[in-house]
């Protein structure tokens, strides 16, 4: 997977990735009949993007409220510099309700996501987050509503724009 260089999008990366975003159960013949393309080129096209990592999935896209964890928090931590990242992300990633943490710059060393089921539930998730010796400080901020979701189709048609 090639991850760490600029990959260049043409209209036909961008019209596949949205179509494949919008019905992500469409077959390559269905898409290949939609684009108007062969279907070695969606094929071939599908293969490359996956290739050079900017498709990285086709999983189901699940909302953690529908399952139950309707309260969505940020938590930043502090981390002993003493033990590191490894054995705090080792310790978050055991730790189901911890959706994704990145290292971050500032005042802070991680960014984690995480859901609980209740404002009382979100506590036991802090609580399980913050037992690890590693970790210095937390500070959480709840999230209220979801004004923009996750999103990458955007992005993906000002960069098909860019390099036409």
């Amino acid at each position: 997977m090639n991850t760490g260089q600029d990959v260049q999008l043409d209209d036909l990366d961008a019209r596949l990735i949205e179509l494949l975003a919008e019905e992500p159960r469409i077959g390559v013949l269905e898409c290949s009949r939609r684009l108007g393309v062969a279907r070695g080129t969606v094929q071939a096209r599908l293969d490359k993007l996956v290739d050079r990592g900017v498709i990285n999935g086709f999983g189901p896209e699940v909302s953690p409220a529908a399952i139950g964890f309707g309260v969505t928090s940020f938590v930043t931590l502090e981390i002993s510099q003493r033990h590191g990242h490894d054995p705090v992300t080792a310790h978050l990633a055991a730790i189901p309700e911890v959706l994704e943490a990145h290292t971050i710059t500032g005042s802070s060393d991680l960014l984690c996501r995480i859901v609980a089921r209740s404002n009382t539930d979100l506590q036991r998730v802090i609580d399980q987050i913050v037992s690890s010796e590693g970790i210095r400080r937390a500070s959480t901020i709840i999230a209220l509503a979801e004004q923009i979701p996750y999103r990458v189709l955007p992005l993906v048609r000002s960069a098909a724009r860019a390099s036409g």
